[in-house]
């Protein structure tokens, strides 16, 4: 009978050191990592600055804003949308600590989905933090989050999830997905009060032109792609031409009209803006992956999408050399000048010009082979 005593209460003790010591890293997540902003930016605000709804909750995020010496257009990136894709979030990081803006005026808000950076996916074995070293040798952390918001701070989720503004039904987890949420609801969900709250900022500032930075999976077909509500294809078109031209392989796909909830839908439906979407290529956020860990999240080398790509099951090219994190960052922010450049081509009053926004070549292709996967990047970043 002591012996039972003893090793229960040697079974207990293990229980409660493990428990505590995750309780622990779980809450350290609770903190998003600060950004530091560079000399482009020339004021920050809160989310909740443009719906009140939002102050004080785990939703409310900040926005970079980039204002230039001339009058013109007005742009709003969105990175962090979805915190398991994370080319998007460090393409706004990168973003925010080197551009500097001539004409207009340009606003990041680079942890859309705030809550999904305070924890990641249950049972998927994700890296919490991606670590790089910046320009002046400085350790930089920032976060690998889930693709949804945190059940803590919106729970329970329903059986079925019904898009308030359309009646679309899509499963019950993706009422905690903001990419599914919009235009949003002031008295809805915790997810859906954020993207009421960027369908505010879009409307009060006026904006003309909004990018959603994702990623996806290499066996997903809509990949190294942009989506564009219908009323921006020929900026599409004219932006994925010069992509095309400097050698990066871009598509255009039309935002289905009977796919409620999205960015490139809700926000050209609901508002003025012309919305593009953009995707690039995530081998971490895949289901053929291997060890889900940061050195894949950042290289993109993953043996099984090597072989993958030889049965012919996935709709990018993939090799040995993977999709490192430059290449996809590098697409996504010369994305941003290609069609930067072709709306100010059609819109002569509103155009937006900015400088020294690191380009597809800089960021990737001159970048030392044995540097790719975290290590050049880091260098476009300040701590």
């Amino acid at each position: 009978m002591k012996k039972n005593i003893v090793s229960g209460a040697i079974c207990l003790a293990i229980a409660l050191a493990v428990a505590v010591y995750t309780g622990i890293e779980f809450k350290q997540m609770w903190k998003v990592p600060e950004i530091t902003k560079g000399p482009g930016v020339t004021e920050i605000k809160m989310l909740s600055e443009y719906f009140e709804g939002l102050k004080g909750t785990a939703a409310d995020t900040p926005i970079y804003i980039m204002r230039g010496e001339e009058t013109g257009g007005k742009v709003l990136i969105l990175g962090g949308t979805h915190p398991n894709e994370p080319s998007s979030n460090l393409s706004t990081i990168v973003f925010i600590q080197n551009v500097k803006p001539k004409k207009g005026t340009i606003f990041i808000v680079p942890y859309t989905n705030r809550s999904g950076f305070t924890h990641n996916d249950a049972q998927e074995a994700s890296p919490r933090d991606m670590h790089f070293t910046t320009r002046d040798g400085e350790e930089v952390v920032y976060r690998f989050g889930s693709r949804a918001s945190n059940p803590i701070h919106q729970w329970p989720d329903p059986d079925v999830y019904i898009h308030a503004s359309s009646g679309q039904r899509l499963s019950g987890s993706e009422t905690r997905n903001i990419n599914r949420a919009y235009p949003g609801r002031a008295d809805g969900t915790l997810t859906e009060k954020a993207a009421y709250g960027i369908v505010q900022l879009i409307q009060k500032e006026g904006i003309d032109l909004t990018f959603d930075l994702h990623e996806a999976s290499p066996e997903y077909p809509v990949i190294n792609a942009t989506v564009s509500h219908e009323k921006g294809m020929d900026i599409g078109a004219v932006g994925v031409m010069n992509l095309q031209l400097q050698g990066i392989d871009m598509t255009l796909e039309p935002s289905p009209v009977n796919l409620h909830g999205l960015t490139h839908r809700e926000l050209g439906d609901f508002t003025e803006t012309v919305p593009l979407l953009m995707e690039t290529a995530n081998a971490s956020q895949g289901r053929i992956r291997g060890a889900t860990n940061e050195t894949l999240a950042l290289t993109g080398k993953d043996k099984f999408y090597v072989k993958s790509a030889k049965m012919g099951l996935l709709y990018v090219p993939y090799d040995e050399a993977g999709h490192p994190i430059e290449e996809r960052v590098g697409r996504h922010l010369q994305g941003i000048i290609e069609y930067t450049k072709a709306f100010g081509t059609m819109y002569e009053n509103k155009k937006i010009e900015f400088e020294n926004c690191p380009t597809y070549e800089k960021i990737y292709k001159s970048a030392p082979e044995a540097e790719l996967g975290g290590k050049w990047l880091g260098k476009f970043m300040i701590k």
